[in-house]
Formats: C-alpha cells, sequence, structure tokens
C-alpha cells in the first residue's frame, strides 16, 4: 500500500515546484504600496490574516486527545506533499502546453516522474495507510478536484479506474472530496492553525 501511495504522488506530480509559489507570495506583497496618502495624511498599509477563533476542544477521555495529536502529525507530514501536487499541477499545465507535440509531452512527463521517484520515495515509503488516506483527501481540498479526476486528466479514464479500483482494495477511494463541515472539521481546524502558526 505504501508503494501506491508513491505511484499516486509520482502521477499527481511532474515538475519539482516549490520556489515559484513562494515568489508568487513576495510579488503579490511588493505589488501592495506600503504607504497612501489620504487627505494630506500619510496612512501605511499592511496585509492581515485571517484570524479564526475555536472553542475548546472538549475532549473527555485520554483517548479522543490521543486521536487529535495523531492527527495532527498525521496532517502536518501530508499537508506539505498534497501542496506540492497543487503547485506542481500549475506549473505543468503551463509547461505542457509549450510543448508541440504528445511525445515531447510524454517525455517529459516520464523524466520529471523519474526524478520525483528519487527524491521523495524515501519519505513516502514512511506513510502510514491512515496518512495515505489523509493524502487523497488533502489533494481535493488542495486542488479543488478528486485524486481520480487529475488521474483521469493525465492518463484518461480506464487508467484512473483502475487505480481507484486498485485503491478500494485497500479501503480507499480516489474519488474521495474533503469534507470541511463534516468528518474533516477538525482537520480543517488543523490546518487553519497550522497556517496561522499556532500548532
Amino acid at each position: 500500500m505504501k508503494h501506491f501511495f508513491l505511484f499516486l504522488l509520482l502521477l499527481l506530480t511532474s515538475v519539482i515546484f516549490s520556489e515559484r509559489m513562494q515568489a508568487q507570495k513576495a510579488s503579490f506583497q511588493d505589488s501592495i504600496p506600503p504607504f497612501f496618502v489620504i487627505e494630506g495624511d500619510t496612512v501605511k498599509t499592511m496585509v492581515l490574516r485571517d484570524i479564526f477563533i475555536y472553542p475548546s476542544t472538549g475532549f473527555t477521555s485520554s483517548g479522543q486527545d490521543e486521536q487529535y495529536r495523531k492527527l495532527i502529525r498525521d496532517i502536518k507530514k501530508v499537508l506539505p506533499y498534497s501542496q506540492l501536487i497543487y503547485a506542481t499541477l500549475i506549473e505543468t499545465y503551463e509547461y505542457i502546453a509549450t510543448l508541440p507535440t504528445k511525445q515531447e509531452r510524454e517525455k517529459h512527463l516520464k523524466k520529471m516522474e523519474k526524478e520525483l521517484f528519487n527524491e521523495y520515495k524515501p519519505i513516502l515509503k514512511t506513510m502510514t495507510l491512515s496518512q495515505g488516506k489523509l493524502l487523497i483527501r488533502l489533494i481535493d481540498r488542495e486542488c479543488s478536484q478528486s485524486s481520480y479526476d487529475i488521474l483521469k486528466a493525465f492518463l484518461g479514464p480506464f487508467r484512473a479506474g483502475f487505480w481507484n479500483l486498485f485503491a478500494g482494495m485497500f479501503g480507499a477511494s480516489l474519488k474521495t472530496e474533503w469534507d470541511p463541515n463534516g468528518k474533516d472539521a477538525a482537520a480543517e481546524r488543523i490546518i487553519q492553525m497550522i497556517e496561522m502558526g499556532l500548532l
């Protein structure tokens, strides 16, 4: 099963990409004027992050607290990979559009798959089944489309269906969607707290 999630990640990513997202964030910050003049007064501008306030978790047993802490650990491990997939998809669509032939596109994908395999195999082999299932849901959260839809776009419906059937043998589904107001409410809360630097 660990190798399945490794293969899934390799199928979903084709260009190693992290610096561009940071550059885009930096250029956004640079595009905002540091000062405005309003009726002769100089006013400094700032970009403020959203702030979320949550009630106490209210756990009644140590088992619930332990399960919550495990979820935090799993999200901290898996979230960066779902974000990498999102960033990579953007880059992949842009780059593949510049390649004139199908053969060149396939050659590029195979090359990047090999590079990603060498870079991420040692890390992804340590993922547990629950972390792999979490990765599938987080991909839907980050990309606004399921792992199945992404595979279908790259590999076609037949191969995407095959991999979804294979995942089903382990109790997973590539069509799983993120449910922030339902079963993923606790995970959504944790992610927002991580993004605010509170966890």
